[in-house]
């Protein structure tokens, strides 16, 4: 009897489309958000940076809150619930993060805009661990991935659009003047997050009156990795600790020059102490699991702990390029553009990652080999007149980035040297990425604005060769291993704000401070030449796995 396909819940995919799609939106509208908020409320580029530190941390202490409570209660709290009723949770949490954003914005000043921030990105946690398993149980499983590349085709349209959006939601116009800028208030932002908590609530009201969707839950059994759980929360409290010295180091300080600068120095040093504390205690796990692995779970395989930094620094360097953008544009060396003139350039580093994870996306659909040669090269060119599209609606000056068209024949010849391997692929835009920040880092003007800026072309489908090599041979513990790579989401949180306060440091400054992109696409590289020998070792055949799609 042939086998009967399950058509696609049109109406329900719809809906968690506008989740995906609200992932890339806030999260590159935070680009735009960030370089105002520094002018408005008088901030340092470290401070600037905490938007990032609230809104990625939230992900992870969500996550790690999930693992811990659900090791308490010996159940896998999110399988528990459903991914339907999760998403929920994720949907209302997140407005009531947009309704504190409204009071933050007309009275709780720039503490309580993190707050908010930090609880909306709580419930994009909740949403982000049951979206993608949900989108797959919205029809037959042989289809699973075209959804999946859909939602992600959405997520990186929303992340395109998110900075044009923003821009003309703070200035009231794209092509805003210094006057304009000068005269914002950050209460024009109102009604942007009316709109965007109204959409929370009604995805989650569509959702849960659905009475045909499945409240998918999985089979898995919790697996308990008590040490590997101590070992997250030691590392917490130690950030913790971290940022609280440093916070506290801002409050009231009224302190000459140079002592502010030895404090400086001193909060740089201990963001660099913690982050090199994080990697030494992974490393140490590792090699004490492979002696005794009782009680490390999916922390015994060196491929997940590996990747796990890998992840940590992907996700990081992808924010911290766009976050600290802005600031380096303002700099004579890159043109002086003021804030009124950014939205082009964040909407076209956010563009970088659609047209990677578009192209990335083909091979899904089973094209003939000649035509998947062919739809590589038109498809980037096709996504890049998205990006002008957006632009040219918003009334923005899209001119100094026309040429950037050149520089995606880069990304295609990559796509051909990867070969849509994860080992290949990674090695090679991890090389192509590490090569570019360092064009950025010794020239200026246009040619290391275009190196910069392409960095999003070079991270936009590093996602799932990173995630398939380091869940590669985990069996029981593939679960626990994919939970602990969603919690170094963490990078996004740690990286900005470390390269933001090497910023402000005067004998680094904003442009060599991009010295920490440069690290962290050598680290994706290593993990990629790594990773081959260790999954060799224990009888994987990579050369089997495929990449391709995107986060």
């Amino acid at each position: 009897m042939a086998h009967q396909k399950q058509p696609t819940n049109t109406g329900a995919l719809s809906t968690l489309v506008i989740v995906f799609f609200f992932w890339g939106f806030i999260a590159a509208g935070n680009g735009i958000f960030i370089p105002f908020c520094k002018h408005y409320f008088h901030l340092d580029q470290f401070q600037s940076q905490l938007i990032d530190f609230a809104f990625y941390g939230a992900y992870y202490i969500g996550a790690l809150g999930l693992f811990v409570a659900s090791a308490v209660k010996n159940k896998d709290i999110m399988n528990h619930w459903g991914m339907k009723t999760g998403i929920i949770y994720g949907l209302l949490l997140s407005a009531v993060g947009a309704i504190l954003m409204l009071l933050s914005f007309n009275f709780g000043g720039f503490a309580g805009i993190l707050i908010s921030l930090f609880i909306i990105g709580l419930g994009f946690s909740l949403q982000q661990t049951s979206a993608n398993p949900f989108a797959i149980a919205l029809g037959d499983p042989s289809t699973g991935s075209h959804r999946l590349n859909l939602t992600g085709g959405v997520n990186s349209f929303g992340t395109t659009i998110g900075p044009v959006v923003v821009a003309l939601a703070l200035f009231g116009k794209a092509t805003a003047s210094d006057k304009d800028i000068e005269n914002a208030s950050i209460t024009s932002m109102n009604t942007l997050y009316i709109v965007v908590g109204l959409l929370f609530l009604l995805s989650a009201i569509l959702f849960r009156a659905s009475k045909k969707l499945p409240n998918v839950k999985e089979e898995d059994s919790f697996e308990h990795a008590p040490k590997a759980t101590w070992l997250l929360i030691a590392i917490t409290i130690v950030m913790a600790v971290i940022f609280g010295i440093i916070f506290a180091s801002y409050r009231g300080l009224a302190i000459n020059e140079s002592l502010s600068h030895g404090v400086s120095l001193r909060n740089m040093w201990l963001l660099v102490g913690g982050l090199i504390f994080m990697i030494v205690s992974f490393f140490a796990a590792n090699e004490s699991a492979q002696k005794n692995a009782k009680g490390w779970g999916a922390m015994k395989y060196p491929q997940l702990v590996l990747g796990m930094l890998a992840i940590f620094m992907y996700v990081g360097v992808e924010v911290t390029i766009q976050s600290n953008l802005g600031e380096l544009l303002k700099h004579p060396d890159f043109g002086g553009y003021g804030a009124n003139a950014l939205a082009p350039f964040i909407s076209m580093y956010w563009g970088s990652l659609m047209i990677g994870r578009w192209t990335g996306a083909i091979t899904v659909f089973n094209p003939t080999k000649q035509m998947r040669t062919i739809l590589w090269i038109i498809v980037p060119y096709i996504a890049f007149g998205v990006v002008i599209a957006a632009n040219y609606i918003a009334g923005n000056d899209f001119t100094p980035l026309y040429a950037y068209a050149a520089v995606i024949v880069v990304q295609i010849a990559g796509f051909f040297i990867g070969k849509e391997k994860p080992i290949e692929t990674l090695m090679t835009f991890g090389g192509l990425g590490m090569l570019a920040m360092l064009i950025g880092l010794f020239t200026t003007g246009k040619t290391a604005t275009y190196a910069f800026l392409s960095g999003g072309l070079f991270c936009s489908i590093m996602w799932p060769s990173i995630f398939s090599l380091a869940i590669a041979g985990l069996g029981k513990y593939t679960a626990q291993g994919s939970a602990f790579l969603i919690m170094m989401i963490l990078g996004g949180a740690i990286i900005p704000p470390l390269q933001g306060k090497m910023a402000d440091l005067p004998a680094i400054g904003i442009h060599h401070s991009y010295v920490i992109p440069v690290l962290c696409f050598a680290y994706l590289t290593f993990y990629a030449f790594r990773v081959k020998s260790v999954l060799k070792s224990q009888g994987i055949d990579f050369s089997a796995l495929e990449g391709g799609g995107g986060h």
